[in-house]
């Protein structure tokens, strides 16, 4: 809802500075698309105004031209309101940084000295809490085992657990102590613990595997090994049950050496197939989002239909794909050399595209034109929408501020002030934050400029 506040601002601050300014509207759409870094929507805004009047080629241009003046400062705006923001509410950036830390995977050793669950089974003890966490290994008379479900806890057990670290209060409660043991070191040996249990990293790389649930697998069962953590795309999950594993991710594995061998094959961990880029996934995605972008979308209320447009179908399949992709067993990893490769190759042929059109002008523009208006205004759109609800997020809704930056930037669909966001802290939240606004941003935004366009001129 904040995101969606954002784009409202925005939305209205655009028409509003049209009426007052006196801006074109189809220019103050084009730097609406600048201001807010997002080149799909002006894309998709130049083909709704050619469908309005298809001999409007220097109403295109014009509008390019009035994105490009307004993208540079649009970039730095964003950037800036995160600034702003941390100097507005420094004093609660501490306190922001403890709730992080909370919401990141722990490990952590207890013993077994709550009477309540004595004999009682590992499965039957997960009931008896709503928190979520995983038993890698139990200590009992000097020995480390890996435990099933139906393990019995026994007096003086040791347990080591991996959870979030806001649960471990929960989790002492419920065993009984907690151990003054750090093992969150970087330089722990896990495969010194015990001479009979290794930890490995495996890959999963097997196409019958992917989108399979993890605990529709059993591996804990049949093998008699721990999967503790998932990583995928550099960020550390819990390893649940109702996990649906993707070609790509990487499993924390604890057992018996044959038996984390044995699931290394079930799994593939074949890193080679790893390096070679998917590329039917991407040519199904161009295509299947070539056809979403062509497809007519009715409003109620406007005569004219909208498009996604040839660039805002691909992202919005691209998004489907990437969530719902594996559950049909497609395989949408790609390498990250070859997804940079192609998103760079796409971005820089529409910005030159667009560039050839709008530079003959741009210097002129600039210095002699409405430069300086169309700039301050682009900046205003930029700016203003962010502060008030980052202001609103802060002080009524208590929003993480690291959380609120990956929120500003996908409101934005802006990935510099991601990456900005990204070196501020090492925790994951600026990607949560991002992640969780900009699909539903990155289709109003190539909707809503066309609705302005459709709807007013």
């Amino acid at each position: 809802m904040m995101g969606l506040g954002v784009i409202l601002l925005g939305l209205i601050m655009t028409v509003s500075l049209h009426w007052v300014t006196g801006v074109s509207l189809s220019n103050m759409v084009g730097l609406l698309c600048g201001a807010v870094t997002n080149t799909p929507a002006l894309g998709a805004a130049q083909q709704a105004l050619l469908q309005i009047d298809p001999a409007n080629t220097k109403g295109v241009t014009d509008m390019a031209l009035a994105c490009a003046v307004a993208y540079p400062l649009g970039v730095v705006g964003v950037i800036l309101a995160i600034i702003i923001l941390r100097a507005l509410f420094a004093d609660k950036k501490q306190k922001d940084l403890k709730e992080q830390r909370d919401t990141t995977t722990y490990v952590a050793e207890f013993h077994v000295s709550n009477p309540a669950i004595y004999e009682k089974s590992i499965k039957d003890v997960m009931k008896l809490t709503d928190k979520h966490f995983v038993i890698s290994r139990v200590w009992r008379n000097g020995k480390v085992s890996i435990p099933t479900s139906d393990t019995l806890l026994h007096e003086h057990d040791h347990l080591l657990i991996i959870s979030v670290k806001s649960d471990v209060e929960n989790i002492k409660v419920l065993f009984g102590e907690q151990e003054n043991v750090d093992w969150n070191k970087a330089d722990i040996d896990w495969n010194a613990i015990d001479s009979q249990l290794i930890s490995r990293r495996i890959a999963v790389t097997r196409n019958r595997v992917n989108g399979v649930k993890l605990g529709s697998l059993r591996l804990r069962n049949l093998y008699g090994i721990n999967i503790t953590r998932v990583n995928r795309a550099g960020i550390d999950l819990l390893a649940s049950p109702d996990l649906r594993l993707q070609i790509g991710d990487r499993l924390t594995i604890v057992g018996e050496a044959n038996s984390v061998n044995t699931v290394g094959k079930i799994l593939g961990d074949e890193i080679k197939r790893l390096n070679n880029p998917n590329l039917l996934a991407v040519f199904i995605g161009i295509s299947l989002g070539m056809l979403l972008g062509a497809l007519p979308i009715t409003l109620p209320g406007m005569s004219t239909p909208v498009k996604l447009g040839i660039a805002g179908g691909p992202i919005i399949v691209g998004i489907l794909m990437g969530a719902f992709g594996p559950r049909f067993h497609l395989t949408t990893y790609t390498t990250m050399s070859a997804n940079l490769m192609l998103r760079e190759i796409g971005i820089v042929l529409f910005l030159a595209s667009v560039g050839i059109d709008a530079g003959a002008n741009f210097v002129q523009t600039v210095v002699e034109g409405d430069g300086l208006l169309y700039v301050g205004s682009g900046f205003l759109i930029t700016v203003i929408p962010l502060l008030i609800i980052g202001t609103i997020a802060r002080l009524y809704y208590k929003v993480n501020y690291f959380t609120l930056m990956g929120l500003i930037a996908g409101s934005n669909t802006d990935p510099p002030a991601l990456a900005y966001a990204n070196q501020t802290t090492s925790g994951d939240a600026p990607a949560v934050g991002y992640s969780t606004v900009y699909p539903l941003s990155m289709f109003l935004r190539i909707l809503t400029g066309q609705m302005i366009l459709l709807a007013m001129m």
